[in-house]
């Protein structure tokens, strides 16, 4: 079995090149991979796309905010790219309304359904959602049981960071609370899946089946914090 264990977080996001597109399983609390960000922060790879459920950079702990304020991602693809209290001003905002970063909003919904049908080999799906809104222009349009969908694509990833409570050595995550939320579908989404462990990389067998929330052969990289 090969080694998915890594010394540090730095190791774990040395090869990420500029222009990689990379989920972030950003749903704020112990859900979010900080310690991945901020490695990727100091590695300073650039051009990036970020996909995440918001932008970040709202209470100052490393989030994707952190690489969106140092410039090194081009556009976001988020379900929120407006603060969520109209008098912060986030990294995100400033840079977006100067023409400095592009930003594509997905409702929250159709954007994890987008990344699951990416873990499951669906090449895209119709959904209601966004009907007669601007985001469903030019997007092909189809009549379903009397109601009109338009066409979603899947959304492939080259790179996941996940946070997960627990992982056994072969890669098997088990998540709690917050971490529950994008992190699952993010993790079988991408083609390199990253993860940081909150409280140990424990043998394989050691996690019960049933807690199992994503199996070991979606991840590759394991660092412990």
């Amino acid at each position: 079995m090969r080694n998915k264990i890594l010394r540090n977080f730095d190791a774990a996001v040395a090869d990420i090149p500029d222009g990689a597109t990379i989920m972030f399983a950003e749903f704020g609390g112990i859900g979010s991979p900080q310690n991945l960000i901020a490695a990727l922060n100091r590695q300073g790879a650039k051009g990036l796309t970020g996909v995440s459920n918001n932008h970040g950079g709202i209470d100052g702990r490393f989030d994707v905010g952190t690489l969106v304020e140092a410039g090194q991602i081009k556009k976001m693809i988020c379900a929120f790219t407006a603060p969520t209290h109209p008098s912060q001003v986030t990294p995100f905002a400033r840079l977006f309304n100067n023409g400095e970063i592009e930003g594509e909003l997905v409702p929250q919904g159709t954007l994890a359904e987008r990344i699951r049908s990416a873990g499951a080999g669906i090449g895209g799906f119709f959904t209601p959602t966004s009907v007669h809104t601007e985001l469903s222009d030019g997007k092909e349009h189809r009549e379903i049981g009397g109601r009109v969908h338009v066409l979603e694509y899947a959304l492939p990833a080259d790179y996941a960071f996940i946070r997960a409570w627990k992982a056994g050595t072969f890669g098997n995550l088990q998540f709690r609370l917050t971490q529950r939320n994008f992190n699952p579908v993010m993790a079988m989404a991408a083609a390199i899946t990253v993860v940081e462990v909150e409280t140990g990389i424990v043998p394989v067998g050691e996690i019960e089946p049933d807690n199992i929330h994503v199996p070991g052969i979606y991840v590759n990289r394991l660092v412990l914090i």
